[in-house]
């Protein structure tokens, strides 16, 4: 494949010589005299070299200035740059701004050959490596919020809008399980961030002490136990995206401190002396009502207003029972591949079961509920019998016998995993721990048995 060498040049004998010596070399050269020209290669005509070789000093500009406005329009291309009276200042910011090489003329063209080849594999590195990042996170794109109900489609177009507008702060609301944490990552790798970090952190996981210590980072004996550096969530996420899942349960003089670091952009480690600059997108989740804890005094107004500049109410599954039509196949299809099923068919009583649930515990209840018939499927039909819906008839045992039945609490006192693991441990616990002779109880096979086995960390006799 031929590359693009685009060189900016306005002495003409030695911009005809760089583009024939280049041609020659396998090069797709383009010459640009001006960098008004060059501007209009890159950004109307979408050129995109793979090497930019340009004079520094331009009759229209200074060329190191252009390249600090193109950069992110050419992201992975390496910049070299010729100039006849260098100077120090000029090396060193060409350098800081990310240029390859700074060279002097006249430049010997065999050295010029060393470093437009050391250039061209660097930069053909660093658009593979970026190819490979657009291709994983187009999985984010607005449209992984699958469903076709009216606010599915909603959250759709306002994902999409934001994706579109650099934000300093966001809330998304909504009760749990309704992908929260899907939304936040849309807006990052949707958004002009996406080539930057994501760090994602779930402050009511964390105790207070570690919590502010994870956010604003430490010196060496900043607190007992402290025995090195280390850089805090903010820091980490500088030029990108900080996910802050359940900050309604963050404490409230950890607040304060947030909401100082958001307003100056610097934060402070603990134990430290001097201000860290940061430039940090803030996307905060939580399932509580955050305006309502503000009137009861249990979250800062202040904070609160700083990160409502805009908010996105994510709807319960029971408004769109529709979308289980989009949602109950494709998580089929994830499980079939994960374990090696071949589930096709859903029966109709299926359908009205899933239906008529309420979905208390939304898109990951039925995520949970999805796995487990899958797992447990001994065919291309979808096994009703493992839906084991709350307030509905479910028949996971044969047999009328009471050593063949399970009795499980359905008030919502034991979570979905925790009745997958209680029928699982129960059936062999009755098989005195025989793996196949409890697979042949569930009307399972040994692999799928052992898979959860393996899940829920129990004992077996194979």
């Amino acid at each position: 494949m031929m590359e693009t060498l685009l060189v900016i040049e306005d002495e003409k004998l030695l911009g005809s010589e760089l583009s024939r010596h280049y041609r020659q070399s396998g090069w797709d050269v383009v010459l640009a005299p001006t960098l008004a020209e060059a501007r209009e290669l890159l950004l109307k005509k979408r050129l995109e070299p793979l090497l930019i070789l340009s004079d520094m000093n331009l009759p229209d500009g200074n060329a190191l200035d252009f390249m600090e406005a193109m950069k992110k329009n050419v992201s992975y291309a390496e910049w070299l740059f010729l100039t006849g009276y260098g100077s120090v200042p000029d090396s060193v910011r060409a350098l800081r701004l990310g240029a390859y090489d700074f060279l002097e003329k006249p430049c010997d063209l065999e050295r010029l050959d060393l470093v437009v080849t050391s250039a061209a594999r660097s930069a053909a590195i660093q658009r593979r490596v970026i190819d490979q990042t657009k291709q994983g996170h187009r999985r984010y794109s607005p449209e992984a919020y699958v469903g076709h109900s009216h606010q599915a489609q909603e959250i759709r177009r306002l994902l999409a809008r934001l994706t579109q507008v650099p934000f300093s702060a966001l809330i998304i609301g909504g009760e749990s399980g309704t992908g929260k944490g899907l939304a936040a990552r849309i807006l990052h790798y949707g958004g002009a961030r996406a080539q930057q970090p994501m760090i994602e952190v779930n402050c009511a996981a964390l105790p207070r002490e570690l919590l502010e210590s994870e956010l604003f980072g430490h010196e060496p004996g900043a607190f007992t136990g402290a025995a090195g550096r280390h850089r805090g969530l903010l820091e980490q996420a500088d030029g990108g995206t900080l996910f802050m899942d359940e900050i309604g349960e963050m404490p409230l003089d950890l607040q304060a401190k947030l909401l100082k670091a958001i307003e100056d952009h610097k934060v402070r480690r603990l134990g430290g002396e001097k201000e860290i600059n940061v430039d940090v997108q803030i996307v905060a989740a939580s399932n509580r009502d955050l305006e309502k804890m503000t009137q009861a005094g249990s979250f800062r107004s202040d904070l609160y207003h700083r990160l409502s500049v805009f908010r996105v109410i994510l709807p319960p599954l029971r408004e769109g029972v529709e979308d289980l039509d989009d949602l109950v196949p494709l998580f089929v299809s994830e499980y079939n591949a994960k374990a090696g099923r071949q589930v096709k068919e859903i029966p109709e009583s299926v359908w009205k079961k899933l239906k008529a649930h309420y979905w208390p515990g939304n898109v990951r209840e039925l995520r949970n509920v999805i796995e487990r018939c899958v797992l447990f499927s001994d065919g291309p039909v979808f096994p009703e019998q493992w839906l084991q819906l709350p307030g509905q008839q479910n028949t996971p045992m044969a047999g009328n016998h009471a050593n063949n039945s399970i009795i499980l609490p359905l008030d919502g006192s034991m979570a979905l995993d925790d009745m997958d693991r209680f029928i699982i441990k129960t059936a062999l616990e009755r098989a005195d721990n025989n793996l196949a002779a409890a697979a042949r109880a569930l009307g399972a096979t040994r692999e799928t048995l052992r898979y959860r086995v393996r899940k829920y960390n129990l004992k077996t006799f194979d």
